[in-house]
């Protein structure tokens, strides 16, 4: 398998109320956390998600193997909190004068259309 950016990923649920995604194939450009820790080509990660009772959050349960990394695999959970508002759609080139609010240089503008 040639190593890609997000993996090899294959899913499947455990009990009905639990999707585990099952990972491998990461390329070593990649990180396995925000902190920007590096990993060999033996990285295993698998996810659990499940909703809380309440449904109001979702918990990532992360496992971490990568014997060429880490002395052994290590755990993780991560939450996530429902958002009740959806998401509205933005164009790109019309409504990005501050993306991200990277204080980007504003896009050029015309009066007329060009076409």
């Amino acid at each position: 398998m040639t190593p890609s950016w997000y993996g090899e990923s294959v899913g499947h649920y455990e009990g009905g109320e639990t999707l585990v995604v099952d990972t491998v194939g990461l390329s070593t450009k990649t990180y396995v956390d925000n902190y920007r820790t590096p990993h060999t080509g033996q990285l295993h990660v698998i996810e659990r998600f499940k909703m809380s009772p309440d449904r109001k959050t979702m918990e990532d349960f992360v496992t971490v193997d990568d014997p060429g990394t880490f002395t052994q695999p290590w755990s993780g959970i991560q939450r996530f909190n429902r958002e009740v508002h959806p998401l509205r759609e933005s164009a790109c080139a019309e409504n990005n004068l501050d993306f991200f609010h990277y204080n980007v240089v504003p896009l050029p503008q015309s009066d007329k259309p060009d076409f």
